[in-house]
């Protein structure tokens, strides 16, 4: 189909490059609500900020890479049933996504500053953060995507970018958060009219 179809080694595209990129810019998106929270930890952080870091970036790129790739097995039990509205599914899932992202960047609403890592409250984090992620493997089952190669990518991005939002919020605190949520949200909404209008072969 169109948007996502042919094979190389991420994905089934004519343009291997385009593939990359496409996934790659859905990381940054998926990737910005633990990117937020990552600053509200580093902003609350008073020592030992890069090993606690790292621990939450693999917490965060962890669930971020499982997610995708349960959405994707239970997406492929509908595949079939599906195929012929699979874009539109894709459209609405990953805007629903990002208007909420957007509505949440734009509240007033302040969240409290917690510098704590215990397995408890990092795994509800993880999981809260990711919820998103297992609705964008969904899509990915109908888009014929490569889930093993998507999912690192999404994981290693996510592990990436709240390695760096533990850092910044330590040194700028928060005024970096909502930007963040703000991007990424439209970041998922344009994926979404991206895919849609391939399949309409109107890109």
């Amino acid at each position: 189909m169109a948007g996502f179809s042919s094979v190389s080694l991420f994905f089934d595209m004519e343009d291997n490059f385009m593939d990359l990129l496409t996934i790659l810019t859905l990381a940054v998106g998926l990737s910005m609500d633990a990117f937020a929270v990552s600053i509200c930890k580093g902003l609350a952080m008073r020592e030992k900020v890069l090993g606690k870091g790292v621990i939450i970036g693999l917490w965060f790129g962890g669930f971020q890479a499982l997610m995708p790739i349960i959405g994707f097995f239970l997406g492929t039990q509908f595949k079939d049933q599906i195929t012929s509205i699979d874009h539109w599914i894709a459209f609405i899932l990953l805007g629903l996504i990002g208007i909420n992202m957007v509505k949440e960047s734009l509240s007033d609403e302040e969240e409290n500053a917690d510098a704590s890592i215990e397995i408890k409250e990092m795994f509800m984090l993880a999981v809260a953060t990711s919820i998103d992620a297992l609705a964008v493997g969904i899509t990915f089952a109908f888009l014929n995507v490569h889930i093993v190669s998507a999912a690192s990518m999404i994981g290693i991005c996510t592990f990436l970018i709240s390695f760096a939002g533990v850092k910044i919020g330590n040194i700028f605190g928060t005024k970096y958060k909502s930007k963040a949520e703000l991007a990424g949200g439209i970041i998922l909404i344009l994926l979404g009219f991206k895919i849609l209008l391939e399949h309409l072969h109107i890109l």
